[in-house]
């Protein structure tokens, strides 16, 4: 029988805080679908992770191929997709590529999903 009231109507309680404060627009809606969309994938997201951790601020994408458990050709296509997207920056350092993390991109993830940075 819960809440209900006799001849009264009970109003539903709410089920979850809004995702944002506010309607999104059209671009700001597109701008976070293909943000999303960059991190629907598990092994980026644990590439992204692996780079936003590095005790040096940067990793190698040489060094992401063990943890991936994936080949280079395919680690380098996630992290190629993650530079596209905005969420990473890539520098050419001889025959191998490095990567940071650019936390603003991040940001806006968090602003987005009501999560406070670290």
């Amino acid at each position: 029988m819960g809440n209900e009231a006799v001849g009264t109507e009970v109003a539903p309680a709410e089920c979850c805080t809004p995702v944002v404060g506010r309607g999104l627009d059209e671009a700001e809606a597109v701008e976070l679908a293909e943000l999303f969309k960059a991190l629907a994938d598990p092994a980026r997201l644990r590439a992204l992770s692996l780079v936003a951790n590095a005790p040096a601020g940067e990793m190698c994408a040489c060094d992401l191929v063990e943890p991936l458990e994936r080949s280079q050709p395919t680690v380098s296509h996630h992290l190629s997709l993650l530079v596209e997207s905005g969420f990473l920056t890539r520098e050419k350092r001889g025959r191998w590529a490095w990567y940071q993390l650019v936390p603003e991109r991040l940001d806006l993830v968090r602003q987005a999903l009501g999560v406070s940075g670290p």
